[in-house]
């Protein structure tokens, strides 16, 4: 059974491209694994496979990327300050 994370990431805008939010999160070294990630048919939003990378991930979306050895959700949240 793979392990599972569960990971809230604070953004700082209204909406964050899925590839750069990949990164953003440290799901992804760069930019350009975040898209194959996404190309490669691993992360879903919202409970569906998605293979758009510039998807908008807003508040209240929930991604997830199904690795090898585990699966990470990541929740996207407004930042404090940006409240």
């Amino acid at each position: 059974m793979k392990e599972k994370q569960t990971l809230e990431v604070e953004i700082h805008t209204d909406f964050i491209k899925l590839d750069s939010f990949l990164k953003f999160a440290a799901v992804a070294d760069t930019g350009a694994m975040g898209k194959e990630m996404v190309l490669d048919g691993i992360v879903s939003v919202n409970g569906e496979i998605c293979t758009m990378r510039g998807k908008k991930i807003r508040c209240g979306d929930v991604v997830e990327v199904n690795l090898e050895d585990c699966v990470i959700t990541l929740i996207p949240k407004m930042a404090e300050a940006e409240k």
